[in-house]
């Protein structure tokens, strides 16, 4: 089955770049386009697609709000969410991830990532664009006396092997070179990866990087 995608940029022209990318591939079909924040939200809930792509500054409702209701803390059954942007702001990368992104990306990446990005997306995976990554990871560092991120005790106690791919992902680093930096295989690390969500309560690596970062695990 294709990979449905919902793109929401108020530019035209983005919008239709990013459908011909998207469309141009096998498994992929944008079923919604739209130009503001607010119809993004109301497509979404509508037609519930495997992937939206918001850019941030949209009329009517920006896309770090249009994030967190169909994604942050407290929503039931949260869609996939990518951010695309040309702003390479802290700001901006800290209120995406912390409102349930699981992406970020900047609007002049490469066919290539946006493709990947939004396959990594559709498997619950996340893809940051390389340029913020570790930058913007050592923010959750910063302010650990905010009770609203994950920074609580793993209901079981973590492996050593588990550790060592938190502090990987962490880093920002992919499956793959997660794997070949361990000398295992992509299937052992998404196993660690789901025991670690299990154990630490959280959705995503974004949220597993966060607790790293906030609890001194990669400081």
């Amino acid at each position: 089955m294709s990979i449905r995608v919902l793109i929401a940029d108020d530019q035209e022209m983005m919008r239709s770049a990013f459908r011909m990318i998207l469309d141009s591939q096998p498994d992929i079909e944008v079923c919604a386009s739209v130009e503001d924040g607010r119809a993004a939200v109301d497509e979404a809930r509508r037609l519930r697609p495997d992937v939206c792509l918001l850019d941030i500054r949209m009329p009517k409702l920006d896309g770090l709000e249009a994030t967190r209701m169909l994604a942050g803390p407290g929503v039931l059954n949260p869609l996939n969410v990518l951010i695309a942007t040309t702003f390479d702001l802290d700001e901006y990368v800290y209120r995406a991830l912390r409102n349930g992104a699981c992406g970020f990306l900047l609007k002049d990446m490469s066919p290539a990532l946006l493709v990947e990005a939004v396959r990594a997306a559709s498997a619950g995976a996340t893809l940051i664009a390389p340029t913020v990554t570790t930058r913007l990871l050592s923010h959750f560092a910063l302010d650990r006396s905010d009770k609203t991120t994950v920074d609580a005790a793993p209901s079981e106690p973590l492996t050593d092997r588990e550790l060592d791919v938190i502090r990987q992902v962490a880093q920002g680093r992919t499956n793959a070179e997660v794997a070949e930096n361990l000398y295992v295989t992509q299937a052992t690390v998404k196993t660690h990866l789901a025991n670690v969500q299990r154990k630490l309560g959280v959705r995503n690596r974004v949220e597993i990087a966060a607790w790293a970062w906030r609890t001194g695990l990669c400081s």
